[in-house]
């Protein structure tokens, strides 16, 4: 294995008594809430996900595949799904596993993890440090643990339904920005964009960046951007978002205003703008 590469600092002890919010987000679901010890299992997995990710980050001897769709894969990402692969199967073997880089395993226990081993592998691949580990469990009520690691920042934010939403152990909001004037909108890249909508988004005032992939997602949740839009995305890369921006106090629904992750695109508000950048989208 190569020998791991630089990061941030390294992020804090995980907590196995995180706090229960009794009244939940302000757009918390309705549903009975995360257990502890799945919530604090899921942070540790995915911690130790992002250290392994990190010992092939910016080495020069990294092998990169291209997939049927032409894009890349990486020995890295292959290693760190079947590392997760192996520990939750080891946990939970009743459970079902859906990942980015192998078959799905059907669950016997009505309990889904979803496992992005890097999300981001273009910038993974091109040494830029935004790249992420996204890991999520999926019960009868839907979303019910989310977690994304940017591992390279030294950065997590994690949330279980009913728990709150924490980065590195801190309760994180979103903002209070109002108006699309002067909001920050992300994205992960203007390719699948429709000119209209893009056009639309401008006009209204929005300060566009890329910072984008689950790092886009992060910001939201933290409160430092508005928004972040992804035109085109898999359930994979977004299976974490709902339960963070629930509990953050945002919304997260694909570009056509449906509380899915899989439709085949996803934008994360404050809550406040959802309406407004919606109008502007119009279904991508």
């Amino acid at each position: 294995m190569p020998s791991k590469a630089g990061a941030g600092d390294p992020l804090p002890p995980w907590p196995t008594n995180l706090p229960y919010n009794p009244a939940g987000a302000p757009n918390a679901p309705a549903a009975p809430p995360a257990d502890l010890a799945l919530v604090a299992e899921a942070v540790d997995l995915t911690r130790r996900a992002g250290e392994l990710s990190l010992h092939w980050f910016r080495t020069d001897d990294l092998k990169v595949d291209r997939k049927g769709d032409g894009t890349p894969v990486t020995e890295a990402d292959r290693a760190v799904e079947r590392f997760l692969r192996n520990e939750i199967g080891r946990s939970y073997p009743d459970d079902g596993i859906v990942g980015e880089e192998e078959s799905p395993r059907p669950s016997v226990s009505g309990r889904t993890w979803v496992v992005d081993p890097i999300d981001g592998t273009k910038a993974f691949t091109r040494g830029v440090p935004l790249f992420a580990n996204l890991l999520a469990v999926e019960d009868a009520h839907g979303a019910a643990v989310g977690v994304v690691n940017i591992p390279a920042l030294g950065q997590m934010v994690w949330a279980g339904r009913g728990r709150g939403c924490f980065l590195n152990g801190a309760p994180a909001q979103v903002s209070r920005q109002a108006t699309l004037a002067g909001a920050y909108l992300s994205t992960s890249g203007f390719e699948a964009w429709d000119d209209d909508a893009l056009l639309a988004v401008k006009r209204a005032g929005a300060i566009l960046r890329t910072w984008g992939d689950g790092y886009g997602y992060l910001l939201v949740a933290t409160g430092r951007i508005d928004a972040m839009v992804d035109p085109e995305a898999e359930r994979y890369d977004l299976a974490p978002m709902p339960v963070i921006l629930a509990e953050a106090g945002g919304a997260f629904t694909d570009c056509a205003g449906r509380a899915t992750t899989t439709g085949g695109s996803a934008m994360a508000t404050n809550g406040l703008l959802h309406e407004q950048l919606l109008a502007c989208l119009g279904g991508l």
